[in-house]
């Protein structure tokens, strides 16, 4: 009897309509609260911009050598010493004949003053003033043959002294003391120590915000080195589907070779992941729109993953109760 009297007093009691129910318990926070900006990352690898494989430029027995691998060299400092006696004979013999076209110059001209002194006394005819200019013009271009092959003998005695072309650290040596050197022979490598730059594997997706990113920077077991970007390849690898992105050191430098990544932070804010609800086929965040809750999908978003909006920084974006709002709920 009284359940039925507790009945009959329910079914008279008036409906509430959905506006007038309790709202759900949901916490909101601007997004400016709770946004985040992810870092990002790319292989990458400090590499020297010059590298020079040091060789001979004529033959000749290796004489000493002054630089071992991983060592560092000034610019200018020897490297390596051939055999030049022979050059240095070469050279000698070459002044020698230099020597001897000038003396012989020297007679011709003189020749060349008396005929002319002859001739204005008419004591000559001018087919014989005419034959000792021609003898002159002669010599004179024996001395200058004899000149050309001087500087030539001298550079070959120059060339068997190979010296560091900048600063640089010596990645290999392939000389040896009393060794013969042919042309071409490969004597050393060496890298620039001084113009060494990071060479990253960069996605396409990411390179927006790469470029807009403040900050860049190497890092590697050498420690962190801020850096700047320099270039973009606009060619995508086909093997890896990836930009190289070239970079510079902005201060110290990383050793070329050293093997690292290339870290930025994304400028643009990010929901975490943890903040994502999916509605139907889409992940996206709940706001508050005029009292309502509403549903905004965000592209590219990932389970589990900080997803990039948008959204002006002081959306209120749902934080507590969000996996039970419906789009368009009131929250009033």
């Amino acid at each position: 009897m009284i359940k039925l009297f507790a009945f009959c007093f329910a079914a008279l009691l008036p409906v509430l309509p959905a506006s007038a129910q309790t709202p759900p318990a949901v916490g909101f926070k601007p997004l400016s609260e709770i946004a985040i900006y992810p870092q990002r990352d790319a292989p990458a690898q400090a590499v020297a911009l010059n590298r020079t494989q040091l060789a001979a430029e004529l033959s000749a027995r290796v004489a000493s050598t002054h630089a071992e691998p991983g060592e560092y060299v000034k610019k200018g400092q020897v490297l390596v010493r051939l055999d030049a006696r022979d050059y240095q004979l070469a050279l000698e013999r070459a002044q020698a004949q230099l020597a001897a076209a000038q003396a012989r110059l020297a007679q011709a001209d003189a020749q060349l003053h008396r005929t002319r002194a002859l001739r204005d006394q008419n004591f000559v005819s001018p087919e014989a003033l005419t034959q000792r200019e021609t003898e002159v013009e002669v010599v004179r271009a024996d001395v200058a043959v004899a000149a050309n092959a001087v500087d030539l003998a001298r550079r070959n005695v120059d060339k068997c002294v190979l010296r560091a072309p900048y600063d640089a650290v010596v990645r290999t040596r392939e000389a040896s003391a009393g060794s013969l050197a042919g042309v071409g022979t490969l004597l050393m490598t060496l890298d620039d120590a001084r113009k060494v730059e990071v060479s990253a594997r960069v996605a396409p997706r990411d390179l927006d915000a790469l470029r807009a990113a403040r900050e860049l920077a190497f890092v590697s077991p050498a420690g962190r080195q801020p850096l700047r970007i320099a270039r973009v390849s606009p060619a995508i690898d086909d093997a890896t589907r990836t930009h190289e992105v070239r970079a510079v050191f902005t201060g110290e430098r990383a050793p070329s070779g050293a093997e690292g990544r290339l870290v930025w932070q994304d400028p643009a804010p990010h929901v975490p992941g943890e903040l994502l609800v999916r509605r139907g086929p889409a992940l996206g965040v709940f706001v508050v729109r005029e009292g309502s809750a509403r549903f905004m999908p965000l592209d590219g978003a990932q389970e589990g993953r900080p997803a990039r909006t948008d959204l002006p920084a002081d959306t209120r974006i749902a934080v507590d109760g969000r996996n039970s709002l419906v789009d368009g709920q009131s929250l009033k």
